[in-house]
């Protein structure tokens, strides 16, 4: 039913958990495949997907083109993008399949999850909190929130390109009509210091919020 998108790039320390959070929706079948597109890792990255029962891509350094490089290689009618720093909550395969049952070819739709962040801090709650009332007023998910899309809609919007903000660009191709927020949280973990690849809304400004930063 779903195949799976990660993009990587020297993600030992997400990945596991990543995965972890897949490992029911394998079992009963709503995921039928992982792709893990590299981008040329010189860590474990490689070694934790191939344990793990992953098909490994090869792919450009940017996220975005590890995100081409994987949809590409995807052989089922749903696609779901998730990054290797994000988990989702348990019995979110259950909230998955329920919404791919209801969507119809005439009128396809796509969903993405609501924002955590695996954290106590209080800037972790203010960062889902802004990630919440960004969704709720421009339906403008950030890439770590997950997309579920089915495979037909994403080739008719011509899928993810070479750009800034690959998540945004997307996103606004699908529009807000076509887009659902999923009860399930994609659970982020905190960036380490001097990482640029959490795109995860910590410190949003105004800009950030409406979808310009």
């Amino acid at each position: 039913m779903i195949s799976v998108v990660v993009p990587t790039l020297n993600a030992q320390t997400g990945l596991p958990r990543c995965f972890d959070s897949l490992i029911v929706a394998t079992v009963r079948g709503v995921v039928r495949e992982v792709i893990v597109a590299d981008g040329g890792s010189s860590d474990e990255t490689l070694l934790i997907a191939d344990a793990a029962g992953a098909r490994i891509k090869k792919a450009g350094r940017s996220r975005a083109a590890q995100l081409i490089a994987g949809a590409a290689a995807a052989r089922h009618d749903w696609l779901l993008f998730l990054h290797p720093e994000t988990a989702l909550d348990p019995g979110w395969e259950t909230e998955a399949e329920a919404f791919i049952l209801r969507s119809s070819l005439e009128h396809p739709r796509a969903a993405y999850f609501k924002f955590g962040v695996d954290d106590f801090e209080g800037g972790a709650r203010r960062s889902e909190v802004f990630a919440a009332m960004r969704c709720a007023l421009f339906q403008r998910p950030y890439g770590n929130q997950g997309l579920l899309i089915p495979k037909r809609l994403y080739k008719q919007l011509g899928g993810y390109r070479e750009v800034g903000r690959e998540d945004l660009d997307l996103v606004r191709r699908i529009g807000p009509k076509r887009l659902l927020m999923l009860r399930s949280r994609a659970v982020n973990k905190r960036a380490p210091q001097g990482s640029d690849r959490l795109q995860a809304p910590v410190g949003v400004t105004s800009d950030s919020l409406a979808g310009q930063g």
